[in-house]
């Protein structure tokens, strides 16, 4: 074995070869899962809860390039909006509080489908949501060296509740989801690749491993996957201001990472070779490319007249730094008053949540429910119940709720890069949320760290599937514990079928899904 064969062995570990079956296992799941997605989308032919917002935002997007007022003197404008008449909008420019980049997404279907069609509403999240499925399977086949896990991974995606009524719904949330575990697996291929340029470099200095000629070690050049991970996650902050804590987040854990593997082949300075020559250069790549992203997904509000708060600094002309250019201020005023609207929501609401239940499903988000009566709708018994309710697979969220600790375990005391890349998800997606307990959230914010829950129980299920080197005996053990998990969560997802697609049931099916009181 060469010395660069060593230096890579030592800092990627095993790499799987099997190249057609890493692609063939998670395109199959992401096949069916699109397929259970995209079925019956267009289905009820009504906005459904939040899309009120932003399924009409993108067709004001489309139509003026901007987010337009609904005027308070339209009676009912999501009927006129669902039964052929689009446009609702008045002359004055809407306070939104959220950044354009998702509602652009879901405009996107609307533009190719038409404006009056729920298909095209939804469109564009159900093939995000698809396209998310095979990603987690080549994100985890990545990490884990296995591609079993990865297509595992995929698996418990592609029938998970929250994902699918998410992929199925003109929301957002799965949108930043979408960006950010795009950014993160940009992260993975930055990871792998710097690391076997660093083993080429250092063993091409070093041959004989004498770290007194490495000092600070060689500088790995501007890696392009920083900055394809910078526009990534800049679109997440562009969809909605959370995307940017991954940004925070996978920014440190990149740059830990080169940490550790230049203290890995034995660099002296590495700790400040690892701050200098790779952590400015990340920051320049990530940083410098999400802002330039996030300004870039307001063009249409910078090129309008119309948008809110646009002229603000023309009226105001003497407020803030007089040298920066006035749109730029009347959009630093604007993002004030978005700041004040978040941080300043206490309104109440029945299925607002503190994000301590969110793990364990305390408190579903029901998007959707009518309750129609025998010969109503299909019905054909005295009371039925027709719902849309966002409940994750709780297979899936409670072993993710017992893996956060083993995983807190694996990464601190064992030093397990995975655990802690997983962490690093959960540390961006779910911890800030914890800072605004005093305002109107909801559960259904969990589906932007959904793929970390799931990477988290793969990791646990990868414990108990055993290392390679495990006794066959030990391998058909593991292997049927992982396949009764999967079985298991087949199993409830399909339980729980009806109500995450409107089916039409009667009521008390209905009550059988609604395990807990706080569910109802």
């Amino acid at each position: 074995m060469t010395r660069t064969e060593q230096l890579r062995s030592r800092l990627l570990g095993f790499r799987p070869t099997d190249r057609f079956w890493g692609w063939f296992g998670p395109l199959v799941v992401a096949l069916v899962g699109g397929v259970m997605r995209f079925w019956a989308l267009d289905r009820p032919h009504q906005l459904v809860f939040d899309e009120t917002y932003y399924v009409k935002q993108g067709v004001s997007l489309l139509q003026y390039g901007v987010e337009m007022r609904v005027p308070d003197s339209l009676k009912k404008p999501d009927e006129l909006f669902t039964h052929g008449t689009p446009d609702v909008f008045g002359s004055e420019g809407d306070l939104v509080v959220h950044p354009p980049v998702g509602k652009w997404v879901i405009g996107a279907g609307e533009w190719l489908f038409g404006q009056t069609s729920s298909w095209g509403w939804r469109f564009s999240v159900a093939l995000l949501g698809t396209l998310s499925i095979l990603m987690i399977g080549r994100v985890a086949r990545r990490m884990f060296g296995s591609t079993l896990l990865g297509t595992v991974a995929a698996f418990l995606l592609a029938f998970e509740g929250h994902h699918f009524v998410h992929s199925r719904t003109g929301l957002l949330d799965i949108i930043v989801m979408f960006f950010a575990l795009a950014g993160f697996g940009a992260l993975l291929i930055d990871r792998d690749r710097s690391r076997a340029l660093l083993a080429e470099r250092v063993a091409t200095r070093a041959p004989t491993g004498d770290s007194s000629r490495l000092g600070w070690g060689p500088w790995l050049g501007l890696r392009p996957w920083r900055w394809v991970a910078g526009l990534c996650l800049g679109l997440a902050a562009g969809t909605k201001w959370s995307g940017l804590f991954f940004l925070i987040a996978f920014g440190v854990m990149t740059v830990w990472w080169d940490i550790g593997a230049r203290r890995t082949v034995g660099v002296r300075h590495w700790f400040r070779a690892a701050v200098v020559k790779d952590g400015l250069f990340a920051a320049l790549a990530m940083v410098g490319t999400s802002v330039v992203t996030y300004l870039v997904s307001w063009a249409g509000w910078f090129r309008s007249t119309a948008g809110y708060d646009r002229q603000w600094a023309t009226q105001h002309p003497d407020w803030g730094w007089s040298w920066v250019p006035a749109p730029l201020r009347s959009l630093w005023k604007y993002h004030q008053e978005i700041y004040s609207f978040h941080v300043g929501l206490t309104s109440d609401h029945p299925y607002k949540t503190n994000p301590w239940s969110w793990l364990v499903q305390g408190r579903p988000t029901s998007f959707f429910y009518e309750g129609p009566k025998r010969g109503q709708d299909g019905c054909t018994v005295e009371q039925c119940s027709k719902a849309i309710t966002s409940i994750g697979t709780v297979s899936i969220w409670w072993l993710g709720t017992i893996a956060v600790f083993v995983l807190l375990y694996y990464w601190l005391v064992r030093r397990d890069w995975r655990a802690g890349a997983v962490v690093a998800g959960l540390v961006g997606g779910y911890l800030p949320w914890f800072n605004y307990q005093h305002r109107t959230i909801y559960s259904f914010y969990e589906i932007a760290f959904e793929p970390w829950v799931v990477l988290g129980v793969v990791f646990v299920l990868g414990l108990w599937l055993g290392p390679r080197t495990a006794s066959l005996r030990r391998r058909q053990w593991g292997l049927a514990a992982v396949g009764g998990f999967c079985l298991l969560t087949l199993a409830l997802f399909a339980f729980f079928w009806p109500i995450y697609t409107a089916q039409v049931i009667p009521q008390p099916d209905w009550s059988n899904r609604m395990w807990f009181p706080s569910w109802i």
